[in-house]
């Protein structure tokens, strides 16, 4: 395998992909000037399962996969000397979710992160990555998804107050081959992620959900990009977000982009906002980019908006006091993406953080 080049130019603010991004709270981790730690926080969790490995690799043993002009991802290429790789080998059904976990790093210092997950032809997995702690980390993930397998990604950012996180989650899907993504955050003070698809082989499909819910002095952005570049293949983002408190801004771009050659294509995205405060700031912009008429469908929304205040005073008909009422509606809100993951556990405790971010935020 060819290793691909990246070619990147610091950002200013003022290029399309970095003009909501407070560049000043990166921590200097897209211009250089990060103090660059040599640390691996991501370890494998519980008992590999026959047919799974996890090693980390020279750099040299795991060549990139996929191109980008991210300045962030450029950086990490750069300086990465090891390679966390994940691999499910062919014909492999693991039973049991996969868990990968980070440990708190510094704020003095970023880790720069490469990793590479390998589903190999006919696997299946759900993989569920967790971020707790305070840290600076900089992130790039990739995921091959290949022929006929089928991958389930849980990404939760459930971080500390402090923490700054740069991510790119790039995935390629082959031929008849699945793959979802539940992306949740609820936590740090700068979230920066990239879920990016490209099709790689017709009958290919791929659903993106994603829940984030930002309080005071918050900034979590999310920046979808789905490649159609192949025939007859299926996607569909849905994300929603809560803000509560002043200065509390969330961004949202879904990017969608049907080729010429992408004939058959069937795509939808969604992205719904809910504004629970004064001085909260939602921006959600959709975008699709069509070169073929010859599709199956293609489509998108976006929603920005207060409390339905019909639902509340239905609750409160009933006897319920406004705040519960507000935590039921948000609970309500959110059930659909978090119930999406599958895990009762995760999905309690994920409600439970949004409870306590709910009362700390006093919406």
């Amino acid at each position: 395998m060819t290793t691909l080049t990246t070619n990147y130019l610091t950002p200013t603010g003022r290029e399309e992909a970095w003009r909501f991004t407070p560049l000043k709270r990166l921590g200097g981790m897209h211009d250089g000037s990060a103090v660059v730690a040599d640390r691996h926080s991501l370890s494998f969790v519980g008992t590999k399962a026959q047919g799974v490995s996890f090693e980390l690799k020279p750099a040299s043993d795991a060549p990139v996969l996929s191109e980008s002009d991210d300045a962030i991802v450029g950086r990490i290429r750069e300086a990465g000397k090891d390679v966390a790789v994940l691999t499910i080998s062919a014909n492999t059904e693991v039973a049991d979710p996969i868990i990968l976990g980070r440990s708190q790093g510094s704020l003095e210092s970023a880790e720069f992160s490469r990793v590479q997950i390998n589903v190999q032809n006919h696997a299946r997995a759900t993989i569920i990555v967790e971020n707790t702690g305070d840290t600076h980390l900089a992130e790039d993930i990739e995921i091959s998804v290949a022929a006929g397998a089928s991958l389930t990604l849980v990404s939760l950012q459930e971080w500390s107050s402090k923490t700054v996180h740069a991510a790119r989650l790039h995935t390629v899907v082959d031929r008849d081959a699945t793959f979802k993504s539940v992306v949740v955050t609820i936590g740090g003070s700068l979230v920066r992620m990239l879920p990016t698809v490209e099709f790689a082989g017709p009958g290919a499909s791929c659903e993106l959900f994603g829940v984030y819910f930002a309080t005071s002095g918050q900034f979590f952005e999310h920046r979808m990009f789905v490649d159609h570049k192949v025939a007859n293949a299926k996607s569909r983002v849905n994300y929603k977000g809560a803000l509560a408190g002043d200065q509390a801004h969330t961004v949202w771009i879904g990017d969608v982009f049907i080729r010429a050659a992408a004939e058959g294509t069937d795509t939808y995205e969604l992205n719904r906002n809910l504004l629970l405060s004064d001085g909260a700031r939602a921006d959600s912009v959709p975008n699709l980019e069509i070169e073929t008429g010859e599709i199956v469908g293609a489509g998108h929304a976006s929603t920005t908006g207060r409390f339905d205040d019909e639902q509340l005073f239905y609750l409160m008909s009933r006897g319920i006091n406004l705040a519960d009422a507000r935590r039921l509606v948000v609970r309500g809100f959110f059930n659909e993406i978090i119930s999406e993951i599958g895990q009762d556990d995760i999905q309690t405790r994920l409600m439970d953080r949004i409870d306590d971010e709910l009362a700390k935020a006093g919406a």
